[in-house]
């Protein structure tokens, strides 16, 4: 498998046994591990658990596809319209498979404006022409507050350009039945692409909410899918010490029970930087749960952080290495760069430039993760490492699948529902009422009368 879990340096014989693991513990949890392993497989062949079944998804493929290449043709410019999980995934795509720089050389320009910040929105007016501009709306319900307040924003330049031909720069990925753009839709002839409604937004990279804009901006999805489907095979091993799913989870699990509420993830790659962004709604929004599935009071989860290596050697190692040993850090690795050209030092007289003679960038990227993995393993630090031979689509789909059936597993062994955010619908309801949406209007009071009543303390 090109893409590997090391765990060695979370074991105690490395790390030391106040902080480390012993293999004997994580197979202590291998029986509950069958149970969810069970649980999952029964869950995905009843159409409970859609996001096992996304990589073997043929016919959406060839649906996405045939559109993308028709797209590439028609417009100039893309801005996806969707936040968290209909836009962490697309980005994470974007960035870790397209040249760095792909906007200043390559068409069609790909834009994510996941955020509602006015002023960051009307730059983004300046930068494309409407007229030659798609504009997909990812969203299962349409109601997503920020979402369709983006959308009725650019709706405004979308009839001043086309008129009444508004729709025919839309398309929506949504529901299959319900919700608002399909209200739309059927007023209009937009196309719509479909999210399983046994997909959660989080799990939803590998659907049309991620797939249509990569395969417009050329990304190989289907080499996506073939990482992805042999991933799955692999998390689907019974024998649980091989099963990097189980074990990423089992291992977390065991350190929560530590009170290491602290999951790092530390990309030693540009490109991989944003599957860190990816992974932490993940992992933050899957796990961190009040109640357990018998309505326990358990209050659970890690806070996931996102790093860059080396970049935050300079700014974040001081206090992963001797700060509070309360983290688990995740590193990701690269193995063989697409390009990486030697070095020589032009400057003769100064002999302090002489080690990097032949050596690349890589190398010295590579060098600087292992310094880091050495200076947190040395000081009993819990690490580890998933490797990746190189940056291609079969390996950023086969991460994507082990993260997602590792926090499945992490919610079986924390006894919580992994698949739910509450806490998000009580900010998204508080939303809904502070803006006057009708049906809202008793929450507004109650909210009104609580801001009224409180105390304020301004400097």
């Amino acid at each position: 498998m090109p893409i590997t879990l090391d765990y060695s340096n979370v074991i105690d014989a490395n790390i030391g046994a106040e902080h480390g693991l012993s293999i004997s513990k994580i197979e202590s949890l291998s029986d509950k591990g069958k149970e969810i392993l069970d649980d999952l497989r029964q869950k995905a062949e009843q159409g409970e658990l859609g996001f096992y079944k996304l990589p073997f998804q043929e016919e959406t493929f060839s649906e996405i596809l045939t559109y993308a290449n028709a797209a590439r043709k028609r417009f100039d410019y893309y801005v996806h319209i969707g936040i968290g999980g209909s836009a962490l995934g697309p980005i994470a795509l974007q960035t870790s498979l397209l040249n760095s720089y792909y906007n200043l050389s390559e068409t069609p320009k790909m834009f994510f404006p996941d955020n509602v910040d006015p002023d960051w929105i009307y730059d983004l007016l300046k930068q494309i022409d409407i007229s030659k501009t798609l504009f997909h709306v990812v969203s299962k319900s349409g109601a997503t507050a920020e979402t369709a307040a983006t959308l009725l924003y650019f709706m405004k330049y979308l009839k001043e350009s086309l008129g009444d031909n508004f729709y025919k720069n839309l398309i929506f990925t949504t529901d299959p039945v319900k919700g608002l753009l399909n209200d739309i839709a059927r007023e209009y002839p937009i196309k719509c692409f479909r999210i399983p409604p046994n997909v959660g937004g989080r799990f939803s990279v590998l659907s049309p909410v991620g797939l249509i804009s990569a395969a417009i901006a050329g990304i190989d999805i289907q080499a996506l899918a073939r990482g992805a489907a042999e991933m799955a095979q692999k998390c689907d091993n019974d024998d649980l010490l091989k099963n990097p799913a189980f074990l990423y989870a089992a291992i977390h699990f065991l350190y929560m029970k530590k009170n290491k509420n602290i999951s790092v993830m530390m990309p030693y790659s540009n490109k991989l930087r944003d599957l860190a962004d990816w992974f932490r709604q993940l992992w933050a929004e899957s796990l961190g749960k009040r109640y357990d599935v018998n309505g326990k009071v358990v209050e659970v989860g890690q806070t996931p952080v996102k790093a860059l290596g080396a970049t935050d050697q300079h700014s974040q190692v001081q206090l992963y290495v001797e700060g509070p040993n309360d983290k688990v850090i995740t590193f990701l690795e690269v193995e063989n760069f697409e390009h990486n050209e030697q070095i020589h030092n032009h400057f003769s007289d100064i002999d302090e430039f002489n080690y990097f003679e032949g050596k690349t960038l890589g190398e010295l990227l590579n060098a600087e993760k292992k310094a880091t993995e050495l200076a947190l393993t040395n000081n009993q630090r819990p690490n580890l490492t998933v490797k990746f031979s190189e940056v291609s689509a079969e390996n950023v789909g086969a991460f994507f699948f082990l993260l997602e059936a590792a926090t499945a597993f992490a919610g079986g062994l924390l006894n919580i529902n992994a698949f739910d955010q509450p806490g998000v619908e009580h900010g998204k309801i508080a939303t809904y009422a502070l803006m006057g949406r009708k049906g809202y209007e008793r929450k507004r009071k109650e909210i009104l009368k609580q801001l009224s009543e409180k105390q304020t303390f301004v400097v």
